[in-house]
This record gives structure tokens, sequence and C-alpha cells, in this order.
């Protein structure tokens, strides 16, 4: 990767006629192609365990690049050696670019065989059986992790857990378990030791075995961004800042989706119009839906949409009840013989939610939120479900973009949940992006 980045440089230099090489120039540039590569591995860039998650991998490789910068600078200064700046410039530009854009192929790649069930790591969880399912069910529901549960271990008198998880022994065999299925990587969740020093024992036992040991604490959906790690005395705390609702409500994400829905809604004018005059003419029935739902703090509002189903529709809906799809208080039917042909289109698409850009303009709605929910579903929250009313709700969100349709009640409410608590700026803007590339693919709406 360097090497193309110093490839690219060359022949840039050639092309524009000003590079003059020689000896010191050779020289010069092999050591900045030596000395970058010392400062990624020492960096950690190449460490496999942040190669699949995380933006670590990234961080590393763009903080080896800035010290090679500034020391090879260093260097230069200090020996008086004037090095071709438009060389080094898009050298170092095209090396960091492409160092970020092959790690980046070969996570899409990886994610892809591991969602295929190829290439697991196979990990072994050990606490109770309570917590090591929830963890195994993690890893289950993140195929794209690549790491699969072989079993558990436990002091409970059971063969297995309530998930069908085999208990291949207990605490004070750990170790030989480890070393008779050759895991290499080991879960402690909750309940896996009475004390510190039981731990600190156990990695005494593991120090000459290559195999990497990882705490689970008792929290669950809590971002990266949240958590510090405050190691005190050697007792390693977790500091954990506080939920994040309240940020979203600020002016900084109002502004942005005033701003942002009005230009969306100068960009989408045709098809606004195009769309509208397509409904009209199929049964002559209104263009628009509007329909009541429960937003911010509870408040309700109209929320627009095309009119995407026949004009009876709520009328029939009690009649399909015993065909619902959906999953928890939402009603979805793959194929809902209330929807019209061009409603069939426009869902499929996306189309028929544009008009919500217009609540979004109003302030009824975000850009990027949970999705607004009707008044009968909200009555049927239960204490946690009603945290999603605390932030405004929005066109798309983050459970939309995580399986849209496909999703069960419980995955939507702990996405949205998710979302409200680690709310954030580059959270959205991953959101909006994640949200074109899924409207483009049609994928799990109906």
């Amino acid at each position: 990767m360097v090497l193309l980045g110093l490839g690219a440089a060359a022949v840039w230099g050639t092309a524009q006629g000003l590079i003059h090489y020689s000896p010191e120039l050779v020289t010069m540039t092999v050591g900045l192609t030596a000395g970058w590569i010392i400062a990624l591995g020492l960096s950690g860039a190449y460490a496999l365990r942040d190669l699949r998650a995380g933006a670590a991998e990234y961080r590393n490789a763009i903080t080896a690049t800035a010290w090679s910068a500034g020391v090879f600078g260093v260097v230069c200064f200090l020996l008086n050696y004037s090095y071709p700046r438009t060389m080094f410039a898009v050298w170092i530009g095209v090396g960091v670019l492409l160092l970020c854009i092959v790690r980046f192929v070969r996570r899409r790649v990886m994610h892809r065989l591991h969602g295929k069930e190829l290439f697991l790591t196979p990990v072994l969880v050990a606490g109770s059986a309570h917590h090591v399912d929830e963890v195994a069910m993690v890893f289950a529901r993140e195929r794209w992790m690549g790491c699969k549960v072989i079993g558990a271990v436990t002091n409970q008198s059971i063969q297995a857990t309530s998930t069908g998880l085999p208990v291949l022994g207990e605490f004070d065999n750990i170790a030989d378990i480890i070393k008779t299925h050759n895991v290499p990587v080991v879960i402690f969740a909750e309940g896996s030791f009475d004390c510190p020093g039981d731990f600190r024992r156990l990695a005494w036992s593991l120090e000459d075995q290559r195999v990497q040991m990882l705490v689970a604490p008792t929290m669950a959906d809590v971002s990266a961004e949240r958590l510090e790690f405050r190691p005190v005395a050697g007792l390693p705390l977790v500091d954990v800042a506080r939920p994040r609702a309240i940020h979203s409500l600020r002016w900084t994400k109002r502004a942005a989706d005033i701003v942002g829905a009005a230009i969306l809604l100068l960009l989408a004018a045709p098809i606004l119009l195009v769309t509208a005059l397509l409904v009209k003419l199929e049964d002559g029935g209104p263009i628009v839906f509007r329909q009541k739902r429960v937003g911010l703090k509870g408040r309700e509002f109209y929320c627009l949409k095309f009119r995407s189903m026949c004009t009876d529709a709520e009328a029939r809906l009690a009649a399909l009840q015993s065909k619902n799809e959906g999953a928890g208080v939402l009603f979805k039917m793959a194929d809902d013989p209330r929807v019209t042909r061009v409603g069939k289109f426009i869902r499929r698409f996306s189309i028929d939610e544009l008009p919500q850009l217009w609540n979004a303009l109003r302030g009824d709605m975000s850009l990027v939120g949970p999705r607004p929910a009707l008044p009968r579903e909200v009555e049927q929250y239960d204490f946690d479900t009603r945290r999603r009313l605390q932030v405004r709700p929005g066109l798309t969100g983050l459970w939309q973009v995580s399986g849209r349709s496909r999703l069960s009640w419980e995955d939507t409410v702990r996405l949205d949940l998710y979302y409200v608590d680690n709310w954030s700026v580059v959270q959205d803007l991953m959101i909006l992006v994640k949200t074109a590339r899924a409207v483009v693919g049609s994928s799990g709406a109906y």
C-alpha cells in the first residue's frame, strides 16, 4: 500500500516534470517508506483485533501517516535536504487514502464472508447461564462480526443454557477447556468470578497461550463515545456519560432539519409532481394521506404521505389483522391487498414518504429519528419503549437502515432506544447515507 502511494507520487511528479532523480532522493524516499511501515506497525494498524469493527484501524493508519510525515519533515530540516514538495504531498495523500480504502473494502468482504458463516472465530463465553445467553444472542444476531459461540462455561448444574448452548464445563476447568477446544477468544460475562483474584489467577494460567480475554460488563447499547476507561489504583472503572436524548433537541439539529428538508423538497419537486399525478389518475382519490401520529413528548400531529392504498384502507384493516406479519404493535403485510399499483412502486423506493419533508420543515418531525407511531400503538408501549418519544420522530432511523421490515419488534425498539440514548451528528449523517443506499436497493421495504 505504501509502495502504491510512492508509485503514484512518482508518476505524478514525472508527469509534471518537477522531480529530478538522484541517489539522495532515492535514499530519502526509501527511508520514508521504511519509516512509514514501521510507524504503521507500532501504531497497531496491523492489529488483528481491530479488523472487524470500529474506527481504530483507520485512526491508527492516519495517525501513523501523520507521525511519519512529521518526523520526515524534521529529518529533512536537520539534514538541510529539500525533498520535492509535490511528490511528498501526493505521496502522503494518495498513500493514506489507499490505506483506508483497502481496509474498508477488506472489511466489507470479511463481513460478507462472515454472513455466509465462513472464516468464523470460535468463542467461549463464561458466566451465569442468563448472561451467557445474552452475549451469545448478540453474536448470533450480528453475524458480520465473524464470532461463533461454541459453548458456555458456568458453575450451574446444567447441560445446556436456555437457548441450547452446550455447557462445556465449570470455571475450575476453564483453562483445560480452552486448550482442548483450541478457543482463541474467551468472553467473561457477569457471574464469571467470585473475586478479582480469580480473574488474575486465570490470566496467569493463560499467559503462555494466545488467547484473547474479553470482559462483558452488565451494560448494553451504550456507544463508545459515552464510555471512557479510567483505571484507579488498579481498579478498572468505566465512566459512562449521560444519555444524549436532550442533545438531539438543540438548535443545531433543528437548523440542519430546516435546511436539509428545504433543499430536499426543492430537489424532489419533479418527483413529487409526477407522483401526485399518478396517484390521482389511478383511482381519483385523495393524493395525500393524513394520519394522526405521536411525536415529541407524546404530542400528536398529522403525518403526511402519498396515498399508496385504496380509499377504504382503514375500514378494511380489522379484517386483515389475522394476517399481520409485523411484530409487536406494528401491522405489516408483504402482500397487502389494500396497496394500489402505484402504491407498490412508491413504497418500494419510499417515495410515498417524501411529503414528510414538510413535516420536518414544520418541526413535527426530524430528518433522522424513530419512526412516528400511531396513537393506538403508543397505548401499548411499556415504560422502556416510551423512551422513543423523547426525541422528534424521523423520516428515517437506525432500524430502517438495519433491516427495515425484516426486523423483529424487540430489535426495532432496541435500535430506536440506542439512537435516542447515543445521539450524535456523525450517527445522523451515517444513517442518511445508509438510507440512500437502502432506498436505491429497496431492501426490506413493503
